[in-house]
């Protein structure tokens, strides 16, 4: 049995973990196994979750307050070693240059589409040869 992507989503809001989930949807194409989905609402569970466990890659809110998604990602980046491929979700799309500064492997700016953001989970999973 073939298991799924597993996906660290980190936000501190519950509505914005759960807007990420119901666009990407539960698998990443027909027959293909379901997404592991772990939730973390703050920076100290991210980094203990992306140190201890073992993702294919972290999807962060870049406008969580306290500690934001693109300063996390430029953390675990600089401190995990083979760190996992990192999603950042920005509010504007001129915010795309912060994101690379981050050090992401993809962004997607807000309002979420649906469309667009599973087909980001899918490019930043499976990165082009």
């Amino acid at each position: 049995m073939t298991t799924g992507p597993r996906v660290l989503l980190y936000s501190d809001d519950h509505t914005v973990r759960e807007q990420v989930r119901l666009a990407v949807g539960p698998r990443l194409g027909a027959g293909a196994p379901d997404i592991r989905w772990t939730e973390a609402a703050t920076a100290a569970a991210v980094v203990s979750a992306a140190e201890g466990g073992r993702f294919d890659l972290l999807v962060l809110d870049g406008e969580a307050d306290k500690a934001g998604g693109m300063g996390l990602c430029r953390q675990l980046k600089n401190e995990i070693y083979d760190c996992p491929p990192v999603l950042v979700i920005t509010a504007r799309r001129d915010d795309a240059w912060l994101a690379s500064w981050s050090l992401a492997d993809g962004v997607v700016s807000r309002p979420l589409d649906a469309l667009t953001l599973q087909q980001a989970v899918v490019d930043t999973l499976v990165p082009v040869a």
